[in-house]
């Protein structure tokens, strides 16, 4: 059996405290990465209303912006993620499934 190595995907959702956006975004991740990155992902949620010096470090200037750290290179998507296929696009997902899918058929 030929087996692939699969990305380790390291992703940061910077949010505002518990905004309606900052919600909606964080149920819109989590759903994605539980059908789409079964055990290949890694989030760290930061509020930066109680971390602002990591918003800071990080130069986040809006939220929710998810930032993709790994694999390289970094990404940024802002909003609240609701364009799921847009998040998808934004992660690089479906750009390598149609790679995977026109080499395979």
């Amino acid at each position: 059996m030929n087996r692939t190595t699969k990305k380790v995907y390291i992703l940061k959702l910077y949010v505002a405290g518990n905004t309606p956006n900052s919600v909606r975004a964080l149920a819109t991740l989590r759903d994605i990465l539980a059908t789409e990155f079964k055990g290949v992902y890694t989030l760290k949620v930061i509020d930066i209303l109680a971390n602002p010096r990591l918003a800071e470090e990080d130069k986040i200037l809006a939220t929710p912006t998810l930032s993709r750290i790994l694999p390289p290179p970094v990404r940024r998507i802002i909003g609240d993620l609701s364009d799921r296929e847009k998040v998808l696009i934004g992660l690089d997902l479906l750009y390598d499934e149609l790679v995977e899918d026109e080499s395979s058929g």
